[in-house]
C-alpha cells in the first residue's frame, strides 16, 4: 500500500501527552486491561469502540483474500485503534490483539467518538484524517468482502459497482483460474448460477446476493433507533441530501438519512466534477459523496442504505406528524421530511435495450467500466454535462468512442468539456443521430448498435460489446402521496398553498411542499438548477426553514 508509506504518519499518528489528557475526558468507559495475546476485537464485531492505547501495546489484523489474515500495523501509546466505521458503529474490517506485555485502552464508542471529534477540533481533525487515511488504504489493499465469480459477468460487475460506490473494500477471485477462489467454488459445489459468491469478513458466505443482501449482512442497512422520532428524516443521498444532513446534524437536530442504492444520486456517477467551487483541479462525484457522508455521520446523522420509501404519511396534530413506511414493514417517525430523491436514469425507447441492461448497458462510467472496456469500441448516448465527463473518462481507455447526441453539443454542454472533446482523436460525434436498435450474438451479450439520422436519411450498424446512457433523468416522486402537488413532468412543486386539511396557520415555504413539514430540494424539485452547487445550496437552505417549521410545530403543540 503506497499510501501507507507516504502518509504513516497521519494515518497512525500519536497523540502528545495534553491531546490524550483532553481525549480522557469524552471516554465511553473507564481505562481496561487486556492480558498479553488478548483479543481485543474480531473482524465483523459490530459497536466496536474506537481504542486510545494508554499503555502496552495491540498489533491490528486485516483480512488476506481468503488465505488468512495480515498485520497492518501495532498502535502503541497514544495511538488510536479503528478506521471510518467505528463513526456508524457498523461490523469493523480488521481484528486487534493485545501486545506481548498486554495493553491499557480507552473506550470511545460512536456517540463519544463523535463528541470528542466536535469537542476538540485540533484532537478532532487529527483522528478524522487518520480514519479516512485507513479506509482508503483498506479499499487499496482490498480488504473487507472477498468476490469469487468469473470477471466481466454482469452479476460480479454489478455487486462491485455497489461496494465501490458505497466505499466498501472488496477484493476479486477469478473462478477460472486456480487458486482460492476455484478451491471455494469446487468445496462448496458452487454452480454457475449462484455465482458470484461473496465471502463477507466474518466468514458468511452469500451465493449470487442482491445489493441489499450483501449490506444487510456487511452491517450497512442498520435498524433505526427504535422508538426515536427524529427532527429531519431525509430521503436521498445525493448533494442535496447530504448537504441537508450535514447542516442540520451539525445543528442539533436528529437526523436519518435513507438511500436506496448508494451515496452520491447522479453526481456520485461523475467521473469528474470540474465547475464545482473550490476544487480547481476537479473532484470525482464519488469522492465528494464519500467526504460528504462521512461529514454526516461526524455530527451524528443515521445513514442508511440501500433502503427503499414505500409511502409517506401524514397525521396532522400528532406528537410526530410524518411517518415514512420502508420496504419490508418498518415505519420511521420524524417532525419534519426532506424529499431530495433526485431522479431515475431515464430509458430511452430502444429496441432491444432490456436485453442487454444486466451486462453490455451502463447508466454511468466507472473505473469497473473502463476496465471492461479496455481497447473497445464503444457508444455513449447524451449531450449533457454528465455525458461529458464521461466521455473525458472512458476516451482515453477504449479504442474508439462514439458519440450519439441529437443536437449540437454547443445547445447542452458546457463549453470546457466540448473543446475537451475535441481533443480526443478517438471520439466520433454523431449529431442529429439517435441509437434505435441494439442486437446481440448471444444471451445478454451485446454485438451491434444501429445508428439512425433523425432524418432517417441515413443508418450504420456499429458492432461493440456496451452502450452508455446519458439520456437525462426523470423524477424519483411516484412513491409520494397524491396530497404532495407535482407539475406536469412529476417533478415536486415547492413554496405554494397547502392542500386542504392543513392544519399551520403560516404560508409554506419556500421549499416546502403543499404537504407542511415536506419539503423537496435538488433535482426532484420543478425549476430547481440541476447543478451540484445548486443542489448544495438548498442542502443548506432548507434547514433555516425546517428550523421555522419546527418553532411553529413547537407552539402549535404548546397551545
Amino acid at each position: 500500500m503506497a499510501l501507507l508509506h507516504t502518509r504513516e504518519y497521519q494515518m497512525f499518528p500519536v497523540l502528545t501527552p495534553s491531546q490524550i489528557a483532553t481525549a480522557q475526558r469524552f471516554a465511553s468507559g473507564d481505562a481496561r486491561r487486556f492480558s498479553p495475546g488478548a483479543v481485543i476485537y474480531q473482524t465483523g464485531d459490530r459497536l466496536v469502540p474506537l481504542w486510545l492505547v494508554i499503555d502496552g501495546s495491540m498489533t491490528v489484523y486485516r483480512q488476506n483474500g481468503l488465505s488468512g489474515q495480515t498485520p497492518i500495523t501495532t498502535h502503541g501509546t497514544g495511538q488510536l485503534s479503528g478506521e471510518i466505521d467505528q463513526l456508524s458503529g457498523r461490523p469493523t474490517l480488521a481484528k486487534a490483539l493485545a501486545g506481548p506485555l498486554g495493553c491499557t485502552a480507552l473506550p470511545f464508542d460512536a456517540a463519544h467518538l463523535r463528541a470528542l471529534m466536535i469537542g476538540s477540533a485540533d484532537v478532532g481533525e487529527i483522528i478524522m484524517r487518520a480514519l479516512i487515511l485507513r479506509r482508503t488504504a483498506l479499499i487499496d489493499a482490498g480488504a473487507g468482502s472477498v468476490l469469487v465469480g468469473s470477471a466481466g459477468t454482469a452479476a460480479l460487475s454489478r455487486l462491485q459497482g455497489f461496494l465501490a460506490r458505497n466505499a466498501y473494500p472488496y477484493t476479486v477471485l477469478d473462478a477460472a483460474n486456480g487458486g482460492d477462489g476455484k478451491a471455494l467454488i469446487d468445496r462448496l459445489g458452487i454452480q454457475d448460477a449462484e455465482m458470484p459468491v461473496m465471502v463477507c469478513p466474518n466468514g458468511t458466505i452469500l451465493r449470487n446476493p442482491s445489493d441489499a443482501e450483501a449490506a444487510r449482512h456487511l452491517g450497512m442497512t442498520p435498524d433505526p433507533t427504535a422508538g426515536k422520532i427524529y427532527d429531519v428524516a431525509v430521503v436521498g443521498a445525493g448533494p442535496a441530501g447530504l448537504a441537508t444532513a450535514v447542516y442540520a446534524a451539525s445543528e442539533g437536530l436528529g437526523v436519518i438519512v435513507f438511500e436506496e442504492r448508494f451515496v452520491g444520486g447522479q453526481a456520485g456517477a461523475s467521473s469528474r466534477i470540474e465547475n464545482y467551487l473550490g476544487f480547481p483541479a476537479g473532484i470525482s462525484g464519488q469522492e465528494l459523496a464519500e467526504r460528504a457522508s462521512r461529514q454526516a455521520l461526524k455530527f451524528g446523522a443515521e445513514l442508511l442504505l440501500p433502503v427503499a420509501i414505500e409511502s409517506l404519511s401524514a397525521s396532522y396534530g400528532a406528537i410526530a406528524p410524518l411517518s415514512l413506511m420502508l420496504a419490508g414493514g418498518t415505519s420511521v417517525y420524524a417532525r419534519t421530511v426532506v424529499i431530495a430523491s433526485g431522479a431515475r436514469y431515464r430509458r430511452p425507447g430502444i429496441a432491444g435495450l432490456k436485453s442487454f441492461e444486466d451486462g453490455s448497458v451502463s447508466y454511468w462510467a466507472s473505473p469497473i467500466e473502463a476496465k471492461l472496456c479496455s481497447g473497445q469500441d464503444v457508444v455513449l448516448v447524451g449531450g449533457g454535462n454528465s455525458a461529458g465527463q464521461a466521455v473525458a473518462f472512458l476516451a482515453p481507455q477504449v479504442r474508439r468512442l462514439h458519440l450519439v447526441v441529437r443536437r449540437p453539443l454547443e445547445e447542452t454542454m458546457s463549453q470546457y468539456l466540448i473543446d475537451r472533446i475535441h481533443a480526443l482523436p478517438n471520439v466520433v460525434l454523431h449529431v442529429h443521430c439517435e441509437v434505435v436498435a441494439l442486437e446481440g450474438d448471444a444471451p445478454h451479450r451485446l454485438a451491434s448498435a444501429v445508428i439512425r439520422s433523425q432524418d432517417a436519411s441515413s443508418e450504420t450498424r456499429l458492432p461493440l460489446h456496451h452502450l452508455f446512457l446519458f439520456v437525462g433523468a426523470d423524477p424519483n416522486s411516484g412513491w409520494l402521496p397524491k396530497d404532495v402537488i407535482t407539475d406536469s413532468r412529476g417533478f415536486i412543486v415547492t413554496g405554494q398553498p397547502f392542500g386542504e386539511g392543513a392544519k399551520p396557520a403560516r404560508a409554506a415555504l419556500p421549499l416546502e411542499t403543499s404537504l407542511p413539514n415536506v419539503f423537496a430540494i435538488g433535482d426532484v424539485r420543478s425549476s430547481s438548477t440541476k447543478r451540484v452547487a445548486a443542489a448544495v445550496g438548498e442542502g443548506a437552505a432548507v434547514v433555516s426553514q425546517i428550523h421555522t417549521a419546527l418553532r411553529d410545530e413547537g407552539t402549535r403543540h404548546q397551545g
